[in-house]
């Protein structure tokens, strides 16, 4: 045992915190050369190694889920029941994972018919009996039953690397109770993820404040006749609903296992083992961040090797990535000393130090501090009420600066009057353009990816990294991450990309933002209470068919009552049984035209346009007003995505979607709203690209493009063009720009393959120059790894070269639409940017409010609504130059659906 006054065991739920770690690192950045996903390996290890270097335990053991079933399920078959199928890219990982312990030598354990959490109960009482100090990593809060004055609880609060020190004054500081009383909390408010119903109307803060007064789960009871109101009334009609939570979410704390305490002594370990099974993972820095923590024992040839040898993937798996970095023989300099200073010293210094990189910190009320910085030095200033000129005339100065997320502080800026100008480079936006598939652009993230290194902030022992915030370190940092992906977005020749789009977009974007769009509320009230009607309508519609209640959102309920009761069968196999996600019964009602399937579905899709609905009204700010973050990190290909609300995802052509869409009005002091969009932009970019002389003629021509195209295929003219004819041209046409197959277009149009396939031929045969466009693509992207659209962004396709058949397909019908796609995101950007800038340059006081999909849309102020057009029109359609006009339609009206076109 190793020389401590009191040893450490370390328990760690495997599946809890494997998933968890799979959601925070995106699949696609973390895949070997063979396709195998390994994002929640890497996660998983990754914030262990994080917790043995803090905590030092001399004990280690990680618990994992044999299945889904257990002695919970036997008692009760809907627990866990609503929980979804596992993702694809998940599969295998938990199995390598265990593969990784073991080259480790790192005990897991399992047992039939009992969870994880079991094990980790049984465990930590062996260990609290035993005098140790006990860590528990769990995601799961029924964990906090646990926590005794020598066993604290490690919960994830964000993502795997963000651990909160629970123990009893944390919980009861949380929740208002005591950890042992956590259980009784959670039996009477339930649990969503366990699939666990509450006491209906019985929240948190009540069943807190019934606990604090009564004592316990059984006293509540008792004492149930006195509680008064509706809350009282539904205790005492669901008391049996508490009671059975109660019982389920009780950890046994006393199994039989087949290992005592001494079989989880840490060890030494053996590096040719460390080295062979980190290799198969294509896991580099890993490798060595686990030799240079743990004692070394054993040893073959493997074990004498270097890092340099073998093992030459980086942890992404992307060799691509390699290729660029190693040429620039980076050196992470040494970490200066932050330097408190005045606000006007930092800018005096700033100015002779060009460019400095700077970060700032903001309360309500504005920004509260500023850090500025670069390779040998840090200063950090207090920012007064009274400095808010003066940081204004540096922010707005000529001085050029490095920011890291450059938007997003200028929108928090814009709310005190000032702008942000003059950025040089904006390092998460450099690393987008690097690596556009990651999924965190998180700044330490991208340190510690590109750079090797692991940021330390504040107490290492605290495991919670926010407790240290820095502004001058993020300075910094931001600093050092510039240099190096300014070379590797130059090497890549995208930095005409970044500053001819990426960035100045940052700013347009930043304004579209803080301006927001107006709402009204009362309308998406009333559309709320019509939509919880036709939920309900939708459930009891269910719920007739079939003869009984189910928890519709349950996965394993439904398999029972489609694939048992009415005796269907499925038409995709998952682990569970038949698939019942939306594909799966959208395919099924199709092939049987139950009723049911008709009353499910009609309750699904209401259902999640009452969640949208929902999620727009709390959005609503104090102004009347959405405010929406436009993510340009967010896809592979360049385009916006849209969060905090949503509003790419709200249906264009449904009459549901429409009603949201008249909700989205005009503001006070505003005219009206003007929305204007492209007209087939895809088609036309293809078009352009492909170089096709028959759909270059058919958009100059301005006859309607699939009438035209039906006429060349069906050999017809094209007033001959049947709505049948030109529906599987359209259908066609946008097919092959994402890579459709014969299949996909057969099942898409409802023809026999063998129909499709002629179609195809025949469409290939009259626009031959589309046939060698595509097979150019893929052949480019093959050769180099990657794709590039017209102005040069790229999207990196390892995944071409897979040699699983269903990855490799994937790839390919992506790698179709990716240059395509990026295309008209970059067209779309430069238009928003030159519109944006005549808008100012000409003074104008209307705004652009919005950018969904190929549209925009604008608040037009009195009087300058002809002006607005003209400018539109002009900047949209002379964006950029094809072969091909890009066409633009405009709409007027005083709300988005009404100014729709």
């Amino acid at each position: 045992m190793n020389a401590q006054a009191k040893p450490t065991l370390l328990l760690i739920d495997g599946h809890s915190l494997a998933f968890r770690a799979f959601y925070a690192l995106s699949p696609d950045s973390f895949k070997t050369s063979a396709g195998q996903h390994t994002n929640a390996v890497h996660g998983f290890i990754s914030m262990m190694l994080n917790i043995l270097q803090a905590e030092k335990p001399t004990h280690l053991a990680v618990a994992f889920d044999l299945s889904r079933s257990s002695f919970r399920t036997d008692k009760y078959p809907a627990y866990k029941g609503t929980r979804g199928e596992t993702p694809p890219e998940f599969n295998g990982q938990t199995e390598l994972l265990q593969q990784a312990l073991e080259a480790m030598n790192i005990k897991w354990i399992t047992k039939e018919n009992y969870e994880a959490d079991d094990i980790i109960a049984t465990l930590a009482k062996m260990g609290d009996d035993a005098g140790f100090q006990v860590y528990v990593v769990s995601g799961d809060r029924d964990t906090f039953q646990l926590i005794t004055p020598t066993t604290t609880i490690l919960y994830p609060v964000k993502g795997v690397m963000n651990l909160a020190r629970m123990d009893d004054t944390a919980v009861y500081e949380k929740y208002g109770v005591h950890a042992a009383q956590y259980p009784e909390l959670a039996a009477l408010v339930g649990e969503t993820s366990d699939n666990l119903p509450g006491i209906p109307g019985v929240g948190p803060k009540t069943a807190a404040k019934w606990i604090q007064e009564y004592g316990s789960l059984q006293e509540i009871f008792d004492k149930a006749e006195s509680i008064p109101g509706k809350v009282g009334e539904s205790l005492r009609e669901h008391m049996q609903e508490a009671v059975r939570n109660r019982e389920l979410n009780h950890l046994l704390r006393d199994l039989p296992l087949p290992a005592g305490l001494e079989d989880f002594e840490l060890q030494g370990l053996d590096e040719s083992k460390v080295r062979k099974a980190f290799a198969a993972l294509e896991f580099r820095t890993l490798t060595e961040r686990v030799l240079k923590l743990r004692s070394i024992v054993g040893g073959t040839e493997a074990g004498t090797q270097n890092s340099d040898s073998g093992d030459t993937n980086s942890d992404a798996g992307s060799a691509n990535d390699l290729e660029v970095t190693s040429h620039i023989n980076f050196v992470m300099p040494d970490q200066p000393e932050s330097t408190r200073a005045s606000l006007d010293e930092l800018v005096s210094w700033a100015s002779k130090h060009e460019p400095v990189a700077i970060d700032l910190e903001f309360s309500e009320s504005g920004p509260i501090a500023i850090g500025a910085a670069n390779n040998e030095t840090r200063f950090i200033a207090a920012i007064s009420g009274t400095e808010q000129h003066s940081l204004k005339q540096f922010l707005e100065g000529p001085s050029s600066k490095i920011v890291f997320g450059a938007k997003d502080f200028e929108r928090k800026l814009l709310r005190t009057g000032i702008s942000l100008r003059n950025v040089a480079l904006d390092p998460m936006l450099l690393g987008y353009l690097v690596d556009p598939l990651r999924r965190s652009y998180a700044l330490d993230d991208l340190v510690e990816f590109f750079l090797q290194h692991s940021v330390n902030r504040g107490d290492a022992n605290a495991l919670i990294p926010e407790a240290g915030v820095d502004v001058s370190l993020n300075a910094w940092l931001a600093g050092v991450l510039a240099s190096t992906l300014w070379a590797q977005v130059a090497d890549q020749n995208q930095d005409a990309v970044y500053e001819q789009v990426e960035a100045p977009s940052s700013s347009t974007l930043a304004r579209m933002e803080n301006a927001g769009v107006k709402i009204d509320v009362a309308k998406l009230e009333r559309l709320l209470e019509s939509l919880t009607d036709q939920v309900s309508d939708a459930e009891r519609e269910c719920f007739a068919l079939i003869g009984k209640e189910i928890n519709l959102a349950s996965p394993k309920q439904l398999q029972t009552v489609l694939f048992e009761d009415l005796g269907m069968t499925g038409n995709k196999k998952v682990k569970t049984g038949f698939s019942t996600n939306a594909e799966s019964l959208n395919t099924l009602f199709e092939e049987t035209g139950h009723p049911f399937l008709a009353a499910l579905l009609k309750h699904r899709e209401v259902t999640k346009i009452r969640q949208m609905v929902e999620i727009l009204l709390k959005a609503v700010g104090a102004d009347g007003r959405i405010h929406t973050n436009y993510v340009q990190t967010g896809t592979s290909t360049g385009r916006l995505s849209s969060e905090g609300p949503n509003l790419q995802n709200i249906p264009i052509k449904t009459e549901q979607g429409r009603e949201i869409r008249d909700a989205f009005v005009v503001g006070d002091g505003f005219e009206t709203l003007l929305t204007a969009d492209y007209s087939q932009i895809e088609m036309r970019i293809m078009a352009h690209l492909s170089e096709d002389a028959g759909l270059i003629e058919a958009f100059n021509s301005g006859e309607d493009l699939h009438r035209f195209v039906g006429a060349r295929i069906f050999g017809v003219s094209p007033d001959e063009v049947t709505t049948a004819m030109r529906s599987k041209v359209k259908a066609m046409s946008y097919g092959l720009v994402y890579g459709l197959s014969e299949y996909g277009l057969a099942k898409q149009l409802r023809i026999s393959n063998a129909e499709a396939k002629q179609l195809m031929a025949d469409y290939f045969d009259r626009f031959g120059g589309v046939r060698r466009y595509l097979a150019q693509i893929v052949d480019h992207a093959k050769l180099n790894g990657f794709t590039v659209t017209s102005l040069g962004r790229r999207r990196p396709f390892d995944d071409l070269k897979s040699p699983i058949f269903q990855i490799r397909e994937n790839a390919r019908r992506a790698a179709l639409n990716a240059p395509i796609q990026g295309t008209a995101a970059d067209i779309m950007k430069l238009a928003m940017i030159q519109i944006d800038h005549a808008m100012i340059d000409a003074k104008l006081r209307s705004r652009m409010l919005l950018q969904v999909h190929d549209e925009l849309v604008f608040e037009v102020a009195a009087g300058e609504l002809e002006t607005l057009k003209s400018l539109v029109i002009d900047r949209m359609s002379n964006a950029v130059k094809l072969s091909v006009p890009l066409d633009v339609h405009l709409g007027v009206g005083s709300s988005w659906d009404k100014a729709g076109h």
